[in-house]
C-alpha cells in the first residue's frame, strides 16, 4: 500500500508540474525603437528576453524607421496605437510594452491615448518623458542648431512637423512652448485638452510603470527627464515628485507612486546608445519585470 500511494504521488506531481508548465505563459511584450533606428537594433532585448522568459512573443515593430522616426508624435503615436490595440486584441491576457528612447515617450503616449489596452508593465527605457534641451540630443539630427537658438525653429508651423519639436522644452521660453508645442504640454496634461481624463486613466491602469536611466546617458538632457524630473527656469534640475504635473497628479504618476506601482532606477556608467544592448541592465531592471 505505502508503495503504491508513493506511486500516486509521484505520478501527481508529474501531472501537476507538466499542467503548470503549459499553462503557465509570460505575456507578449511590443518593443518600440528609439529614433533614427529600426526593429534591429532591439535584437539584444529580444535575445535576452527569449533566453529568460522562453516562449515569450515579441512584437518588435519596424514603423517609422529611420528618417521616417522624425515624423510627428502624434502620427506615430496613432499609428502604432493602432497597432498595439490589435496586437492586444489578440491577447486578451494583457500584454507588456517597452520603449526606448523617442520610443519610450512615443509608447506612453499611446497608453494615454488608447485608454483601453490591456498592457500591464510599461519599461521607459532612457525616454524623455518630460521633455529635451541639449546640444548632444540636437547634434544627432540638426548639426548647426544649438540650445539656444533652436526654439526659434521649433516653436513654429515647421518645426512643430517634427518629433523632436514636438517634445523640444526650453525652459527659457516657456510661454512658446505651451503655445506651440502640439505634443508633450498635452500628453503631461500641463495643458488641458478634452482627452485630458483619458490619458490619466491610460496611464493609470498600468499594474506597473518602470522609468530607467542615469547620469551618464549623455545625449537625455537632463538625464532626469527619463523619470519625469526637469530643469526649472534657471536649469536647475527639479526631481519629478517636486514638479507640477506629479504634485497635482495630472496624468497619474503620483497614483502610481502612492500605490507602489511605479519602479524608478538610476543607473550609473550606461550610455546613451548602449541602454538597449546592456545585458545587465537588461537582465536585471527589464525582463524581471516581465512576467
Amino acid at each position: 500500500m505505502a508503495q503504491l500511494n508513493t506511486i500516486i504521488i509521484c505520478v501527481l506531481s508529474i501531472f501537476c508540474i507538466i499542467h503548470i508548465g503549459c499553462c503557465f505563459k509570460y505575456k507578449p511584450v511590443v518593443i518600440i525603437h528609439g529614433v533614427l533606428t529600426g526593429n534591429v537594433s532591439m535584437l539584444t532585448i529580444n535575445s535576452r528576453l527569449k533566453t529568460l522568459h522562453p516562449g515569450t512573443k515579441t512584437y518588435i515593430t519596424n514603423r517609422f524607421s529611420g528618417w521616417s522616426s522624425l515624423s510627428p508624435m502624434w502620427h506615430q503615436v496613432n499609428e502604432l496605437g493602432n497597432d498595439l490595440m490589435k496586437i492586444s486584441a489578440a491577447h486578451p491576457e494583457g500584454i507588456n510594452l517597452i520603449g526606448y528612447s523617442q520610443g519610450g515617450l512615443i509608447a506612453r503616449s499611446i497608453l494615454e491615448n488608447f485608454p483601453d489596452h490591456n498592457v500591464k508593465t510599461f519599461i521607459s527605457l532612457s525616454a524623455p518623458q518630460a521633455g529635451q534641451y541639449g546640444t548632444q540630443f540636437l547634434h544627432l539630427f540638426f548639426p548647426s542648431l544649438v540650445c539656444e537658438t533652436a526654439y526659434e525653429l521649433f516653436y513654429s508651423i515647421i518645426g512643430q512637423h517634427t518629433s523632436v519639436g514636438n517634445y523640444w522644452n526650453d525652459p527659457h521660453h516657456q510661454s512658446l512652448y505651451y503655445n506651440y508645442s502640439k505634443f508633450l504640454p498635452y500628453v503631461n496634461n500641463e495643458l488641458v485638452s478634452n482627452s485630458s481624463k483619458l490619458f490619466r486613466r491610460g496611464l493609470t491602469k498600468l499594474k506597473t510603470l518602470v522609468l530607467i536611466g542615469g547620469p551618464d546617458d549623455g545625449v537625455i538632457t537632463p538625464w532626469q527627464s527619463s523619470h519625469f524630473g526637469y530643469f526649472n527656469e534657471t536649469e536647475q534640475v527639479v526631481d519629478f515628485r517636486q514638479r507640477k504635473a506629479y504634485l497635482d497628479d495630472s496624468f497619474g504618476l503620483q497614483t502610481l507612486d502612492k500605490q507602489g506601482r511605479l519602479k524608478v532606477f538610476e543607473i550609473t556608467g550606461v550610455a546613451h546608445l548602449d541602454w538597449h544592448k546592456n545585458v545587465t541592465v537588461i537582465d536585471k531592471y527589464i525582463v524581471p519585470y516581465l512576467n
